[in-house]
């Protein structure tokens, strides 16, 4: 028994030392990732952007369940966005409150004959509304019975015009720039660019209005301030550091942007898995490698969205729970990657 106990201690102080090492090396080269990008990013003038004519067009999908209290304020903040090549695509996702009706009475909607650019799978769509008002030419609303997340996503992407397609949460709160940041890597880093992701914030406790954060501040509740800690870790070391060797495998399903035309060959989302986010950057990548073509997740280390995150504890219980079963469920579904070997083209 004690030359039991000997071996398990010995084998916990080399997994500890090994963590320690792996996080040593994370934080060096999230550091030296940062250092890279500020560097490239400290003379960019991204109003040339917007007069730009190589600008690709983005449309951008919000997916709404029961959004009716803040269902206008959020879509007003995506029309308001910088950038001059966007839609905004808002997918009802059979709401059984007012918040398509609030939608069609503060927008002027009326229901369109709309082509469907492309043909995935989803629940039934019940109607397709676009603004009698010049000033709300962005906007597009589709009103599909209820299959949730990921379904609704594939609704919006069905009639996405734009080559871009950018996927956030209707409750999130944007960046006036986040469309300028998150498109330059497609037009830097090259066609080898699948996803595009940006870091999230908490904005739990800052001042919040008309869809805009006005004052940052730290939240009140410990429970949030310890999530504060972690998106820092997440985000700021984890993501970077993933992204220096171009192994990142996760944009937040809070925000990023993809190359439609992978998106879809790749089998956009799919229903059957808690974690669609990371599934589907998996899958891409999947995809790339069939074809021995080399792919490239972005990631883009500013505070581009801000989302509440929960404060009691049983939702954020239920809220981590989703997130291990959907890497798990990753794992499985894709365990044929495991230790192999990407294609040898090298991304630029």
């Amino acid at each position: 028994m004690d030359i039991l106990l000997f071996a398990l201690s010995i084998i916990m102080v080399f997994y500890a030392l090994f963590v320690v090492l792996c996080y040593v090396w994370m934080v060096y080269s999230a550091y030296g990732e940062m250092e890279k990008y500020k560097k490239a990013n400290d003379y960019i003038d991204y109003s040339l952007l917007l007069s730009s004519p190589l600008v690709p067009g983005i449309s951008i999908i919000a997916p709404a369940y029961n959004e009716e209290l803040n269902i206008n304020y959020n879509v007003k903040s995506l029309l308001s966005l910088y950038y001059n090549l966007y839609e905004v695509i808002v997918v009802n996702d059979g709401s059984k409150d007012q918040t398509l009706q609030q939608l069609i009475e503060e927008f002027d909607l009326v229901k369109v004959n709309f082509y469907q650019q492309n043909k995935l799978n989803t629940q039934a769509i019940r109607g397709i509304y676009r603004s009698k008002n010049h000033l709300y030419f962005r906007l597009t609303v589709v009103d599909k019975e209820n299959g949730g997340k990921a379904d609704a996503l594939n609704a919006g992407i069905n009639v996405a015009k734009f080559e871009l397609t950018a996927t956030i949460d209707v409750d999130c709160i944007l960046d006036n720039n986040v469309l300028l940041k998150l498109a330059r890597p497609f037009l830097t880093h090259g066609k080898d660019v699948i996803a595009v992701g940006g870091a999230v914030k908490v904005a739990n406790s800052s001042t919040i209005f008309n869809g805009r954060i006005l004052d940052v501040k730290l939240p009140q509740s410990l429970l949030a301030k310890l999530q504060v800690l972690e998106y820092i870790r997440a985000f700021s070391i984890g993501r970077l550091s993933w992204s220096s060797i171009n192994s990142l495998i996760l944009v937040s399903g809070a925000l990023g942007v993809f190359n439609k035309k992978v998106l879809i060959e790749s089998g956009a989302y799919q229903t059957d898995t808690v974690g669609e986010d990371i599934e589907l950057i998996v899958r891409m990548r999947k995809h790339k490698q069939k074809q021995n073509k080399p792919s490239k997740v972005v990631y883009v280390p500013e505070p581009l969205c801000w989302t509440e995150v929960p404060e009691d504890v049983n939702v954020l219980i239920g809220q981590r729970n989703r997130w291990t079963r959907g890497a798990i469920d990753t794992l499985l579904r894709h365990k044929d990657l495991l230790l192999k070997a990407p294609s040898r083209k090298v991304c630029k």
